[in-house]
């Protein structure tokens, strides 16, 4: 067991050297391979425990940058709840390991497993997913057919695969690629030009009362640069502009001069701008929100972001949480939940609007696109983790959404890394972190969809359905 348990952790730490910033995706069916022959032979409880292990290893790691905010018990707090997860995904790979054709059950496992875990608690927490490490690689195109579960699918199938015959995994891996490759793109759509605002911030930090005024500053200076890039010839006139989350927290409802800053920028620029902005209300909540706003009649059509972080957009339990850290009162007022997915008309697009961590979340990308968005954008604030991983993880979550939904994704955020992907999950354009960027890109607006798009959580459902199943004929042998 001793032997087992430094087999398992290693599994989860080559499993976060297949995401980025490190990048080795290829890692990925490695780390998976070398857990599963570690729970081989083994009753279901010595499985949970080294299932348990592998987590604790993997988000001990993988999930550092949540310390940026509120410290090392942040880190443990969250790398000791996912771990649970992975302590039922041992014991459940241990029962199906007892099964004929093991390997298929295995990666629906693995599959089902993350579908809990995306959901549970407070909505769930998706990071660290199996296809979360393909942001661009040879298995990414399998997500345009059943979207990220079976990318995890293919990614665990030729772990499982490794472990009982490495020679199948040599064709296995080219066939999937093959099949990948036979992707059901969406083509053809109207072209349109995308300004895309990074303001910078002053500096790293969510302790930043201080320095609101000047991150929307910043944000409107960038603007009127491009107005004047644009005017000079060095950059083409584009026909909406993007500004991130967080790009104005001073409420331009209730702040005239906000609103008199952001209205002069939209003027200049002379075409609409999707803000990024915090507002009051309802009630005794805020609101993250972006809003459509006309350089002629002003704030328009908003969206509400569905999906607060539970302990960094609002807190649960409040009183509770505050007796072990006052780091809660860093988030005075809880966000509140929108209810309707982000489509909004900005100029000539009707965009998918999602907010920051919600591009981790398949429903809330996926029912925007559905709702008609012809473009995806994804509005984020990453300043407060610094350089860590976290911005280059998210986007890579972003790529692999432009080849699930065959939608050009627009990232925009405050302080890096900005970006233009192509429907192929290509990047067009990027930015480097904390500093100031302007850019104008053409894609097209695409309305066709993909198998993914179109059977929604179907296969997710189908796999979990399938692994628990499996689980308990494994039990009961």
């Amino acid at each position: 067991m001793l032997a087992r348990a430094v087999a398992a952790a290693l599994s989860g730490l080559l499993l976060d050297l297949a995401f980025p910033p490190h990048g080795l995706w290829w890692l990925a069916p490695v780390a998976v391979g070398l857990l599963t022959n570690a729970l081989r032979g083994r009753t279901l409880r010595q499985g949970a425990l080294l299932g348990w292990v592998h987590g604790l290893a993997f988000f001990g790691v993988l999930l550092v940058w949540t310390g940026t905010i509120a410290g090392p018990l942040a880190v443990v707090a969250l790398t000791l709840l996912e771990s649970v997860f992975t302590a039922v995904l041992g014991l459940a790979l241990t029962a199906v390991l007892r099964l004929p054709a093991w390997p298929v059950w295995a990666a629906a496992v693995w599959a089902g497993e993350e579908a809990l875990r995306d959901r549970l608690p407070f909505g769930g927490f998706p990071w660290g997913r199996l296809a979360f490490s393909q942001g661009h690689t040879p298995l990414t195109p399998l997500a345009s057919w059943g979207g990220a579960p079976l990318v995890t699918l293919a990614v665990a199938a030729l772990g499982a695969v490794v472990v009982r015959a490495p020679g199948r995994a040599v064709l296995i891996g080219p066939v999937l690629v093959v099949v990948a490759l036979a992707t059901p793109v969406p083509t053809g759509g109207t072209p349109v030009a995308v300004g895309v605002v990074q303001g910078n911030v002053p500096r790293v930090g969510l302790e930043r009362a201080d320095q609101v005024s000047q991150v929307l500053a910043n944000h409107v200076a960038a603007t009127h640069q491009l107005a004047a890039d644009v005017r000079a010839g060095a950059l083409p006139r584009p026909d909406l502009v993007v500004w991130p989350e967080n790009a104005s927290d001073l409420d331009p409802y209730t702040d005239a001069q906000a609103a008199a800053d952001i209205s002069a920028a939209a003027a200049d620029v002379g075409v609409p701008i999707l803000v990024g902005a915090v507002t009051d209300g309802p009630g005794r909540f805020v609101s993250n929100r972006g809003i459509v706003w006309d350089p002629a009649t002003g704030a328009g059509a908003t969206y509400v972001k569905r999906h607060p972080v539970p302990f960094g957009e609002y807190i649960p339990f409040r009183s509770f949480v505050r007796s072990i850290t006052h780091k809660v009162d860093l988030v005075p007022r809880d966000f509140a939940h929108g209810s309707r997915p982000g489509v909004l008309t900005v100029g000539p697009a009707t965009v998918a609007d999602v907010i920051c961590f919600e591009v981790a979340y398949d429903g809330v990308v996926r029912d925007a696109v559905r709702g008609g968005g012809r473009l995806l954008v994804v509005q984020t604030n990453n300043a407060t983790f610094g350089r860590s991983g976290e911005t280059s993880q998210q986007l890579a979550m972003s790529r692999l959404r432009a080849v699930e939904l065959g939608r050009a994704v627009i990232v925009a955020a405050t302080s890096g890394e900005s970006a233009v992907i192509a429907p192929d999950g290509r990047l067009l354009h990027s930015t480097k972190l904390f500093t100031r960027d302007v850019t104008v890109q053409r894609v097209v607006l695409r309305s066709g969809s993909t198998v993914a798009a179109r059977v929604g959580a179907w296969p997710e459902l189908v796999l979990s359905l399938l692994a628990l199943a499996a689980v308990v004929a494994g039990a009961r042998r």
